[in-house]
């Protein structure tokens, strides 16, 4: 057996540690018959379709009986039972059973959304998020909303991400000091992250004319940004369907290129790295931020993306390859691979703070040309200001241990590695990387029930997965099992 290499084994040590560092066992009951529901949904694909039908239907149903009677319909499709769904299916036979049953089936629904989602609005959700802060996580609060279908939609998300804006910025500043959240070696991280999705902003974007979805959208992002920058929040653009990410990307890019926009404020994207083009992504993201004037770094967010049924379903109708990964290990190689690019273009500076004349990721930078009245106007941007901030997002304890040792590899400081999970699912490994003295940042849904319904059915979805990292560790599956390579 080959000897292990100088980079795995530091990998191995940095993912014990993290390992070592995960919360106990809760004894809480609730918790534990979280965990147990969600083996049951592991195991039977039966069952996993029931539960994710009935959280779906939900908010369509008009009384508990309503409720109780399509449990019952879908718990009869499933074969093999459980004792306690054999005596819900008993209990649907009787009204006072039914009513009974569908209160419990609704009780249900609402602790699995309120898992997920940290409130129905903004300033509903500041309980959660400044105890997340006091604990040592930093958040993203994402506005659950997908596509709009009109305009006056588009208007009301618009309206309320400056809400939100609003609202946190003023909530944050009575939170205690956290010096690692609020700074990396590149300058001051907004206290207000806020995620937003283009295809909330605008029911235009369509495959055949994206100029026309990029311009609308542009008219609701412009004073975004600038409510942003005057409030030093981060903006954050997630990336969605495979269809409008090449719209999304052009749009993000000539909007931070304009003049108005080169001092601030922060803001980011997003990279998935089932998609398998994402090299190239990468390769364009990387050529606009070398191009680009402004000064503050663009946050790169790495993401799995973990959803690709419906590209695969799409792509095959056509007789297309797929545009995804579909073999988890090969989207699990790619993510790596992606965090070493990543972290590898991100200048470093020399221990005297100085650009290194040596580092040829500076010389690919090229010179600001003196002629160039945008640059003029934005200042020379300092040579030594990284390109990049890395954001890596995962619950795969081998992918976030691969980013730290990298990091550490290369000579970055842990400072300038930030971790992030999703609320309710990557609640315990949070902590642990709280706990370990690395920044964290909780990305945190904000809706009523009927927004998250989506959101809530992929993370349920997720959750359940037999190849997922989180199914692997409630399966108890070793460290060593864990921490293997893709």
């Amino acid at each position: 057996m080959p000897a292990m290499s100088h980079r795995e084994e530091l990998l191995t040590r940095v993912g014990r540690d993290l390992h070592a560092a995960l919360p106990g066992a809760s004894r809480h009951p609730v918790k534990a018959l979280d965990a147990k529901g969600m083996e049951l949904a592991s195991r039977d694909a039966e069952l996993r379709a029931a539960l994710f039908r009935l959280v779906d239907v939900t908010p369509a149903c008009r009384s508990l009986d309503d409720l109780a009677r399509h449990l019952a319909e879908y718990l009869d499709e499933v074969d093999e039972r459980p004792q306690a769904l054999q005596a819900a299916m008993r209990l649907a036979h009787t009204a006072a059973g039914r009513r009974a049953l569908g209160a419990a089936a609704a009780t249900a629904v609402r602790h699995m959304a309120h898992r997920f989602i940290v409130g129905e609005s903004p300033r509903a959700a500041l309980g959660v998020l400044e105890d997340l802060w006091r604990g040592g996580a930093a958040c993203s609060v994402d506005l659950l909303g997908e596509a709009t279908v009109t305009g006056e939609e588009a208007d009301r998300y618009a309206a309320r991400c400056a809400d939100a804006l609003e609202v946190l910025s003023a909530a944050c500043g009575a939170w205690p000091p956290r010096p690692l959240l609020e700074a990396d070696s590149a300058g001051p991280l907004a206290r207000v992250n806020l995620s937003v999705k283009v295809s909330a902003l605008t029911p235009l974007m369509r495959p055949d004319a994206p100029h026309i979805g990029r311009e609308d959208a542009a008219g609701r992002l412009r004073p975004l940004l600038r409510r942003a920058r005057d409030l030093d929040a981060h903006l954050h653009i997630d990336m969605e369907s495979l269809d409008a990410l090449e719209t999304t990307m052009e749009l993000v890019f000539e909007l931070l290129d304009e003049r108005e926009f080169s001092d601030g404020p922060s803001a980011g994207v997003v990279l998935q790295a089932y998609l398998r083009d994402s090299p190239q992504q990468l390769d364009r993201l990387l050529e606009w931020a070398r191009a680009s004037s402004r000064r503050p770094p663009l946050t790169v967010r790495l993401v799995k993306g973990a959803y690709w049924d419906h590209e695969v379903v799409e792509a095959r109708q056509h007789g297309w390859a797929p545009p995804v990964f579909e073999v988890k290990a090969d989207s699990d190689r790619n993510f790596e691979e992606l965090t070493r690019r990543l972290l590898d273009e991100r200048p470093l500076k020399d221990s005297a703070g100085t650009p290194d004349p040596s580092d040829p990721v500076k010389d690919l930078a090229g010179t600001p040309d003196p002629s160039d009245p945008v640059k003029d106007l934005a200042g020379t941007p300092d040579p030594s200001d990284p390109l990049l901030r890395v954001a890596i997002a995962s619950h795969n304890i081998r992918s976030l241990a691969h980013g730290i040792a990298h990091n550490r590899a290369t000579g970055g400081e842990d400072r300038d590695l930030e971790l992030q999970v999703l609320r309710g699912l990557g609640d315990e490994l949070g902590a642990a990387i709280a706990a370990s003295g690395l920044r964290v940042r909780s990305y945190c849904p904000v809706g009523d029930l009927v927004a998250g319904m989506a959101y809530l059915v992929r993370r349920l979805l997720e959750n359940t997965s037999n190849d997922s990292f989180l199914g692997e560790q409630q399966r108890g599956a070793s460290i060593d099992e864990l921490l293997a390579a893709p």
